[in-house]
């Protein structure tokens, strides 16, 4: 690996293991392991993007819709943030240094958007992630002041929120649903959604590796997500590295599935019988 990667991988656990996870930061290395170039500077001047943004924010807002207007008048209506069905096809649509840049992404990066400038101005913010589509909250969330930035930043009604939830789900709303989302959550479901573009894109197995590969750096992830590195490492031609990956994640689930363990053990022999 890269000096440089590995230095942007040690930065990320780090902020990752740290007693309060910066969202834009991890947003931000994430950005840079998909696009390298884009370097200290590029960071930088993301971060600074996010300050000005703020700084356009009025003085003396007070109250959880008034935030929640302010914060669509100026990135819906006024800079055009926003979100269409074109945008789920890119993988900049997950990336935020390119929605920054763009203006345009998945309704979780609009929202890390929303919350990070609305963060900075000190509005009450916070993320929601309704199953299928992430929206923003301001002040306390028994009100449940929700906003969708997918939507340019349009209000929600009870009603609206429920019905995102019963489209996607086909069951009722639970409160629990619209508990406020921490940074290390947000950050793993923007790597799924990475991991989901890739997944039907063979030629760009090099995305499904980094992307799982930051997952398995966040202090809680699913086990899973080693067995899923091995795969990958196998087939992309690392059949020793896949195959040990392979019997290291059997050792973890013999105990509670010893029929899935030997399975995944006849996998890693089959990878390193690839060699001969």
């Amino acid at each position: 690996m890269h000096p440089e990667s590995t230095d942007r991988r040690r930065r990320f656990a780090e902020e990752a293991r740290s007693a309060r996870p910066d969202l834009a930061t991890l947003c931000l290395l994430v950005g840079a392991e998909a696009d390298p170039a884009l370097g200290e500077a590029g960071l930088d001047a993301a971060q600074a993007e996010l300050d000005r943004l703020a700084g356009l924010l009025p003085f003396g807002i007070t109250g959880a819709r008034a935030w929640a207007t302010a914060l669509a008048d100026l990135l819906g209506a006024r800079y055009g943030f926003h979100g269409s069905s074109t945008d789920y096809q890119r993988l900049e649509s997950s990336l935020l240094p390119e929605v920054l840049r763009r203006r345009r992404g998945l309704p979780i990066l609009l929202s890390v958007v929303w919350i990070e400038v609305a963060r900075r101005a000190g509005a009450p913010v916070y993320g929601v992630a309704l199953p299928g589509h992430f929206v923003v909250g301001f002040g306390d969330p028994a009100e449940r002041v929700l906003a969708d930035p997918f939507a340019a930043g349009r209000m929600l009604t009870g009603q609206d929120a429920e019905l995102l939830v019963t489209g996607t789900t086909g069951a009722p709303a639970t409160p629990d649903l619209f508990t406020p989302a921490d940074p290390l959550t947000v950050v793993l479901r923007i790597l799924n959604n990475i991991r989901a573009w890739a997944a039907t894109r063979p030629e760009r197995m090099d995305v499904s590796l980094w992307a799982v590969e930051l997952s398995l750096l966040l202090p809680s992830h699913p086990a899973r997500l080693r067995y899923d590195r091995a795969q990958l490492l196998v087939q992309r031609g690392n059949f020793l590295s896949g195959a040990a990956e392979m019997d290291a994640y059997a050792e973890v689930v013999a105990a509670v599935e010893p029929s899935t363990a030997e399975a995944i053990r006849r996998k890693a022999r089959a990878a390193r019988a690839m060699l001969n």
